[in-house]
């Protein structure tokens, strides 16, 4: 195909460097935003979203279209891989402590992927802004971007918003070679982790619309109206809801999707991580593994690394939510309990 001379150009530059981030798809003008970010800015970021731009970022939108045009008959350029998880679960750990493993371009919650989530969720309705075909193209086209690499990439991994594991589905259908990790905990240390947190009741709150939205069409509807929970509840809810999106992503990949109980790998790193790596198909010496518990980011928290948070750090913490939140705690096994006396889904799931 011959383009013209500025979509040629832009073309051989966003083929060949990861260096131009689509942050940004923005449905109403029909454009990307396309910033530059470096190896470095890649490494340091705990996400990909609007908390990346400072006053000295550049960037430029770009039409949907001519990005079309651009990566026409573009292949991907190399492997790919996700981590879906169900919130809290220490996803972020486990997408830093990959990137040292050494040839893997790690994204963080990239905005995109929200985006298209939300997308998804009204395809096919009249106010719906896409069309089935132009939604699965953005999906490809955003597969052939996270694909790319540095001189040194052996692998770009994704690590999505807990959110958007609704996606995952549509992301492994469009790429067949990828494969899928999602981190989850049993219910009530889910529980205990989601009420200890500072801005607990502002996260549930707004997801608690999307998860709701999200159960009915797993054909489970609450109890009770959202506005009427309480946080304990909603926080069994948003268990629910990403317990039950991991059941149909597994349906969808089968064998490409590896389960983990994020607890499970605080007690057992070294071993958790091979069968990350292996799954993954990542190469690393036995002296990676051996020293995953002593590297730095183990003992940090992995969202503001500036910050101590050991495996010890947060058995406290959640010491602490058990005995102050014990109430709320109560009222979301019970939530969880009533809704699965009404439904087979529910009950066969793991706790």
């Amino acid at each position: 195909m011959n383009l013209p001379a500025h979509l040629q150009r832009f073309r051989d530059q966003i083929l060949a460097d990861p260096s131009l981030l689509a942050q940004k798809l923005d449905f109403f003008s029909q454009r990307v935003l396309f910033l530059r970010f470096a190896v470095a800015d890649y490494r340091h970021a705990s996400f990909l979203d609007d908390r990346i731009l400072t006053p000295t970022t550049q960037g430029t939108w770009v039409s949907f279209d001519d990005v079309s045009l651009a990566l026409s008959g573009a292949i991907q350029a190399r492997p790919l891989h996700l981590i879906f998880h169900a919130g809290h679960v220490g996803s972020t750990l486990i997408s830093r402590l990959l990137e040292d493993v050494g040839g893997v371009l790690a994204l963080r919650e990239p905005l995109a992927l929200r985006a298209l989530a939300e997308a998804q969720d009204v395809l096919g309705a009249r106010d719906s802004l896409l069309s089935q075909d132009r939604f699965e193209l953005l999906v490809r086209e955003q597969i052939l971007l996270w694909s790319r690499g540095y001189a040194d990439t052996r692998a770009a991994i994704v690590k999505a918003t807990s959110a958007a594991a609704r996606l995952g589905p549509a992301l492994l259908q469009a790429c067949p070679t990828a494969r899928a990790l999602y981190l989850h905990l049993p219910l009530q240390p889910y529980l205990a982790t989601l009420l200890a947190g500072e801005h607990s009741v502002v996260d549930l709150r707004g997801h608690a619309a999307e998860r709701a939205r999200r159960l009915k069409r797993f054909g489970q509807e609450l109890l009770a109206p959202v506005y009427a929970m309480s946080i304990g509840e909603l926080a069994a809810m948003s268990w629910l809801a990403e317990r039950l999106t991991e059941g149909a992503l597994s349906r969808a990949c089968d064998e490409r999707l590896l389960s983990l109980n994020f607890e499970q790998v605080l007690k057992t790193p070294e071993t958790s991580l091979r069968a990350i790596c292996d799954h993954f198909q990542l190469d690393a010496p036995d002296s990676y593994f051996e020293n995953v518990a002593r590297n730095p980011n183990w003992g940090r928290y992995s969202k503001a690394p500036e910050h101590p948070y050991s495996p010890q750090i947060r058995e406290q913490i959640l010491a602490e939510a058990r005995a102050t939140k014990a109430e709320e705690i109560r009222k979301g096994l019970l939530w969880f309990e009533a809704m699965a006396a009404k439904s087979p889904l529910i009950q066969h799931l793991s706790i």
